[in-house]
């Protein structure tokens, strides 16, 4: 081909050596920069789709990321016990503040609660959703997605809602508006333009495609599209999230690039095929090396490009290897954040599970692991009284101590107030105990916080593998079993799982079950027990005691299933229903008899406690000055100024308040003059001691009476059963008694021949 090209003749053989390279030189180049430039466009367009393709799954990961926060939060509030107090009780002014706090706290737009009637709960400052196809989805298990927040689509979380049954859930959500999503679109690796969309406002280029596909757009930008399905909170929602970045102005950055191949093409026109040669060799090496290392990177190995020169194509490698850094730091950051405690940075549950399902795999015949469930002691009396940042200390110099102390153990807080523990014991003669002695005597100390000191300890339930299961799940339920019976023993005590701890909760779950049906059905009913007055020797009242007879149980002791109701918050509706019916039971006695009711610290600390025993003297006609509240030192320790203006306001209704079980708490005689109550009730323990020689009973009562007279306050003793008892306390002062020796408490039925009776003998003939 090149002897059938006609050469002009030169004179010079030179001219005509030089001319011939000039030209091979010249044709080379060009069809080198024709080469370059469909390689340099062809990699770009290859470029720019990996990036967009690996920022998607970035803004994808940062989404999903922002929904576990936010599901984060919901959990911790959804589990929350004044929280769930507040739903139970329908206390909207409560509901509100939690929701307005914890929107704050996660910045969000908006926080509600979804009930299961479908009624929606919000907290007064925003939009809410359709409540139909939101409850539908909630219904279905769904727990996160995007939902229509009047003309906006938001991200939203959600945690159920369980008293310990489900009554609802908790909804976080954060808008995804443009601002939203451009805030979001700085985290990424490069500059694209994102937005949520329904499926049917996707531009037509988009919807055309499947899902997870990068499409380029014939227009004046290139604009390449790729769209991402999004998971959806509400029925009938099918958002998408779709990407948009300019071809066009990726490419641009290649425009130098282009221009020093011609130059330096036109310099070597002139140092001829060799030097052209180095030149083009210099070119093409490190692109071929750029272009094996984002194929490299984009199979997910390890890609590092040396940048040899400090032209363009080296400061193109240097950010190649910037970017691919940027974006594993990224990646590792995500992954952290989403196995980590933000607050103490341990393993949170998810990573705490896994850790446990590896310890049981690699365990060997002989070696046991022990997993222990802690639980701070009285954690939420440290964030009502020195707050919640202080609270927050409080677990952080926990944690401290914990990694501290345990050495090679794994730690965790699963949430809240609540840690784990995971060791492996290699020895198996080796006794368990001293180590969960050891793990409990970690939470045990004194902790200065703000000046404070606060005195910290925790209760921990222990299940060890494989005596008390082989599975991580198994081990954790066991363990929060122990952790519970822990904590019924007292605090600051730890226990180990047995199996019969799994038969009380089958029969403590059945209790609360048959006890929802009791409050249903109207299986409670009360007896009263009189009340006599020494000085006038007649009777002055009745305290009313609730009593359950168990359809197939029989009768169930209160001292049973009271404490079973303060637990699950079902205290509130048997407590109400007692007032009730103590009224309205009263206003068929005499005028001068009086009633007492027990009020217990959980009932007490309603806000509608007030509504409630007003309604119930409306309701029954009953004058106020005939019933009487029984409280204990109890309702004292959360909150004391709150509960003086509670005890004043039921004060103000007419209302009589007596303090029950007097001398059997830390700080009686501060409370007696902190409020002036018309009745001060002695504990029974100090009433079966009047029959023991030797002992102080007497001067106690001595005492009592005598405080109480001064302060103008009544005095009744509890438990009375002998005749002896009574005289010694009509002579010590006491003007009031209660017990078998008047007579055992008695059905509603009974209590007319009681009243009937005239003297203590009379009392005891009409009961038998």
């Amino acid at each position: 081909m090149l002897a059938k090209i006609k050469l002009p003749r030169f004179a010079s053989l030179k001219l005509r050596i030089a001319i011939l390279y000039a030209g091979l030189f010249a044709a080379v180049l060009a069809v080198v920069l024709a080469l370059v430039n469909v390689s340099i466009e062809r990699f770009g367009e290859n470029s720019a789709s990996r990036d967009l393709a690996a920022s998607a799954r970035v803004f994808d990961e940062i989404i999903e990321l922002r929904a576990r926060q936010m599901r984060g939060a919901t959990d911790v509030l959804a589990r929350d016990y004044g929280f769930r107090e507040a739903l139970a009780t329908e206390d909207e002014a409560t509901l509100a503040s939690a929701l307005r706090n914890v929107r704050d706290r996660t910045n969000a737009s908006s926080a509600f609660v979804v009930g299961l009637d479908g009624d929606i709960i919000g907290d007064g400052s925003g939009a809410l959703p359709p409540a139909e196809p939101i409850w539908f989805a909630l219904d279905s298990g769904e727990n996160k997605g995007v939902i229509q927040l009047g003309d906006t689509l938001a991200l939203a979380a959600a945690s159920p809602i369980e008293v310990p049954d489900l009554m609802g859930w908790l909804v976080l959500a954060s808008p995804l508006d443009k601002a939203e999503m451009a805030r979001l679109g700085e985290l990424a690796a490069v500059d694209f333009h994102s937005e949520v969309l329904l499926h049917d406002d996707l531009p037509d280029i988009a919807a055309s495609q499947p899902p997870g596909t990068v499409i380029e757009a014939h227009d004046e930008a290139r604009n390449l599209f790729r769209v991402s399905v999004l998971p959806s909170l509400q029925d009938g929602l099918d958002p998408r999230l779709v990407l948009r970045h300019s071809l066009a102005s990726a490419m641009a950055e290649y425009a130098v690039l282009k221009y020093l191949i011609v130059l330096v093409g036109t310099l070597g026109l002139a140092l001829v095929v060799a030097l052209g040669w180095r030149i083009a060799r210099g070119i093409t090496k490190p692109l071929s090396a750029l272009d094996d290392a984002v194929r490299q990177f984009g199979r997910g190995e390890e890609a590092v490009l040396q940048a040899e020169t400090d032209d363009e194509v080296g400061r193109l490698a240097t950010s190649f290897n910037s970017m691919v850094e940027a974006i594993a730091e990224r990646e590792r950051e995500i992954i952290h954040i989403g196995l980590h405690d933000g607050l103490t940075n341990l393993p949170n549950r998810k990573l705490f599970v896994e850790q446990l399902g590896q310890a049981l795999a690699r365990r060997k015949d002989g070696e046991r692991v022990l997993v222990a469930y802690c639980d701070l002691d009285d954690f939420k009396v440290v964030n009502d009284t020195l707050g919640h940042p202080a609270g927050d200390t409080l677990l952080r110099q926990i944690a401290a101590r914990l990694n501290s102390e345990l050495g090679n153990a794994r730690i965790a807080r699963l949430g809240g107030d609540e840690f784990a523990v995971l060791t492996v014991v290699e020895n198996e003669n080796e006794s368990l105990l001293p180590i969960a002695q050891h793990i409990q005597n970690c939470f045990a100390q004194q902790v200065e916080i703000g000046g404070h000191t606060v005195d910290c300890s925790a209760s921990v339930g222990v299940a060890v593998a494989p005596i008390d299961g082989e599975t991580g799940v198994d081990l954790l339920k066991h363990a929060d079993l122990a952790l519970y019976r822990a904590k019924r023993g007292g605090k600051s005590d730890f226990h180990f799982f047995e199996s019969s701890l799994d038969e009380q909760a089958r029969v403590r779950r059945e209790m609360e079950l048959d006890l929802r049906l009791a409050i249903k059905d109207g299986g409670f009913e009360l007896y009263f027990q009189p009340l006599y007055s020494l000085a006038r020797e007649e009777l002055e009242g009745f305290e009313a005691l609730i009593r359950w007879n168990h359809p197939k149980r029989g009768m169930i002791s209160p001292a049973e299933f009271i404490p079973l109701a303060e637990e699950t918050g079902l205290i509130l509706q048997i407590g109400e229903w007692v007032v009730r019916e103590a009224c309205r039971s009263a206003r068929e006695w005499p005028e001068h008899l009086s009633v007492s009711v027990n009020v217990s610290a959980k009932q007490f600390s309603t806000p509608g406690l007030t509504t409630t025993i007003l309604q119930a003297l409306t309701q029954s006609n009953l004058r106020p000055n005939r019933l009487e509240l029984e409280i204990t030192e109890s309702i004292f320790i959360a909150d004391v100024e709150k509960t003086l203006s509670t005890l004043h306001k039921l004060r103000d209704l007419g209302v009589r308040i007596a303090l029950d079980d007097f001398g059997t708490g830390y700080s009686s005689l501060s409370y007696l003059r902190s409020f002036p109550f018309d009745k001060v009730k002695i504990d029974q323990s100090f009433v079966r001691d009047l029959n023991v020689e030797g002992n102080n009973a007497h001067a106690v009562i001595r005492a009592i009476t005598t405080l109480a007279s001064a302060l103008g306050m009544r005095t009744l003793a509890e438990g009375v059963e002998y005749a002896e008892q009574r005289e010694i306390l009509r002579r010590e002062g006491c003007e009031y008694i209660q017990g078998f020796l008047l007579s055992r408490p008695v059905p509603a039925s009974d209590v007319a021949a009681l009243i009937n009776c005239r003297d203590v003998g009379g009392l005891l003939r009409a009961v038998g």
